[in-house]
C-alpha cells in the first residue's frame, strides 16, 4: 500500500457565526472555500490541472452551500478545470472524512494529489434554521423526521445529549466549565505567541479591502466566575416538543426511563458558532519527489465509529480504540490528541476514559474558546495538530470528533522529520 503524506494544511481565521456581526458572515461560502483552496495552490506552486481531486465536507448543504462546494470553490480559485471536486456530509465529523478519503485514495494507489478540507457558514444555517422554525419546518435534532427511525433510534438535540451524558457519568458542572476555562486560556496563549500564524490565511472581501485575518471568536476575559453566573443553554429546549410531539428531554428517557437530565452545558463550556474554512493538501511519495514538495506528515491509519444514535456524543473513545489498533501503537505513543470540544464533557469524558495526561489534549484550546466551524472543523484540527508536532518535535497526533448519529471518525498522523543537512 503506497504511503500518503500531507504537504501543507491551511485554514481562514474563524469568524463569529452571526448575520450582521461576524466578519465573514457577508461572503458566500463558496469564497471561504475558495481562499483556502487559492492558499494553498499558490503556498506549494500546485500545476492544478494535477489535482486529481478535491474532496469537501459540508454539513449543511442548502441554500448557498448546496451545490457540490468542492467543485464550485475550486472554479472560483481558479484551479484548472481538469481538477474535479465532491462534497460530502458525516454531519461534525466530515472535515476528518474529507482527508480520510482523499488519503484512502492515494493509498490505493488510484490517485497522486488530492485537496481535502471544508467549509462552514454557520451564520448562513442558524438563519435558514430560524426561518424554517418561523414557517413551522422543524426536525428532531440531527435527526430527519422519519418517526419509523425515531422508533428504533430516537434522536435528540446534541446539547440535551451531552447533559444527559454527564448526568450518567456524574461529571458536575464545575469539571466542564473548568474544561472551558483552559480552552480559553490555552487559546489565549498560542494566539500571543502566534502559534496559529503558518497556517491561517486572511480572507479578502470581493474588492480586496481584508474581511478577517484573525480569530475572532476567542474570549480571554473568560473567569471561573463568568462561567458559573451562566444560565444553562438547553432547559428550554429540553421541554421543547420534536417533529414527533414528544419534547427533546422524553427522546432521552424513551431510552434511559430512569435518568434525571440536569442542564449543565451552556455558552461558556460548548463549542462557539462560526464561520470557516480549511484545506489539506495530500500526495503520493513518487509525485512529491518528482515535483519538489516536502511532506510534513505521513497518514498512519484511519477508522471510523457508530455508537449509540441517542447518546450520540460518545463514538470518540471507541474510534481512538479502533484507529490505534490499526496503527500498531499504543495511547502512550500519542504526543498531541486533538478532541473537539463540541461540548465540555465529550472532551472530559475522552479524557478521563483513555486516561490521558491533560496537557496532550488540546493544547492549544478547542472548539469551545475557537469556535467549531462544523464542516470543516475536522480539517482545521489536523492542520493544528500537524503545526503542534512540529514546534514541540513530537512524532505522532491523533485526531477525533464526535458527530451526529452517534459516530466518530479519527486519524493518526505522523511528523516527518526535517531531511538531515
Amino acid at each position: 500500500m503506497a504511503d500518503a503524506y500531507i504537504i501543507d494544511a491551511v485554514r481562514t481565521p474563524r469568524g463569529i457565526g452571526k448575520q450582521g456581526k461576524g466578519s465573514l458572515s457577508h461572503l458566500h461560502p463558496q469564497h471561504l472555500a475558495a481562499t483556502v483552496l487559492k492558499a494553498i495552490a499558490e503556498r506549494n506552486e500546485l500545476d492544478t490541472a494535477d489535482v486529481d481531486d478535491v474532496i469537501w465536507s459540508t454539513s449543511t448543504q442548502k441554500g448557498q452551500q448546496a451545490g457540490d462546494m468542492g467543485r464550485m470553490a475550486a472554479l472560483a480559485a481558479g484551479y484548472d478545470t481538469k481538477a474535479s471536486g465532491v462534497t460530502l456530509d458525516r454531519f461534525c465529523g466530515g472535515g476528518i472524512t474529507s482527508v480520510n478519503l482523499a488519503a484512502a485514495s492515494i493509498m490505493s494507489g488510484m490517485e497522486d494529489l488530492v485537496v481535502a478540507g471544508g467549509t462552514e457558514m454557520m451564520s448562513l444555517t442558524a438563519a435558514m434554521a430560524a426561518r424554517e422554525s418561523e414557517a413551522g419546518i422543524t426536525q428532531l435534532g440531527m435527526g430527519s423526521g422519519n418517526k419509523a427511525l425515531d422508533e428504533l433510534h430516537p434522536q435528540t438535540h446534541q446539547g440535551i445529549s451531552g447533559d444527559a451524558i454527564a448526568e450518567m457519568e456524574g461529571i458536575d458542572r464545575e469539571a466542564l466549565d473548568a474544561l472551558g476555562l483552559e480552552s480559553q486560556r490555552r487559546a489565549a496563549i498560542a494566539i500571543e505567541e502566534g502559534r496559529f500564524d503558518a497556517s491561517i490565511v486572511p480572507v479578502h472581501n470581493e474588492d480586496g479591502s481584508l474581511a478577517l485575518e484573525k480569530d475572532e471568536y476567542p474570549r480571554p476575559q473568560t473567569t471561573a466566575e463568568s462561567l458559573a453566573g451562566l444560565k444553562p443553554a438547553f432547559t428550554k429546549l429540553a421541554d421543547a416538543p420534536t417533529v414527533h410531539g414528544t419534547t427533546h428531554k422524553e427522546q432521552i428517557t424513551r431510552r434511559f426511563p430512569d435518568l434525571d437530565v440536569e442542564p449543565v452545558h451552556h455558552a461558556g463550556n460548548s463549542s462557539g458558532v462560526v464561520d470557516g474554512a480549511a484545506a489539506v493538501l495530500l500526495a503520493s511519495k513518487e509525485y512529491a519527489d518528482k515535483h519538489g514538495l516536502k511532506p510534513r506528515a505521513r497518514i498512519v491509519a484511519y477508522a471510523n465509529v457508530g455508537d449509540d444514535p441517542t447518546l450520540m456524543l460518545n463514538a470518540p473513545v471507541p474510534a481512538a480504540n479502533k484507529v490505534l489498533k490499526k496503527a500498531g501503537l499504543s495511547k502512550d505513543d500519542i504526543d498531541v490528541w486533538e478532541v473537539n470540544e463540541a461540548f465540555a464533557v465529550v472532551t472530559e469524558k475522552f479524557i478521563r476514559d483513555m486516561d490521558l495526561p491533560r496537557e496532550k489534549v488540546n493544547p492549544n484550546g478547542g472548539a469551545i474558546a475557537l469556535g467549531h466551524p462544523i464542516g470543516a472543523t475536522g480539517s482545521i484540527l489536523i492542520g493544528t495538530a500537524l503545526d503542534e508536532l512540529e514546534r514541540t518535535g513530537g512524532r505522532y497526533g491523533l485526531i477525533t470528533m464526535c458527530a451526529a448519529g452517534g459516530m466518530a471518525p479519527a486519524v493518526v498522523i505522523e511528523r516527518i522529520d526535517e531531511p538531515a543537512a
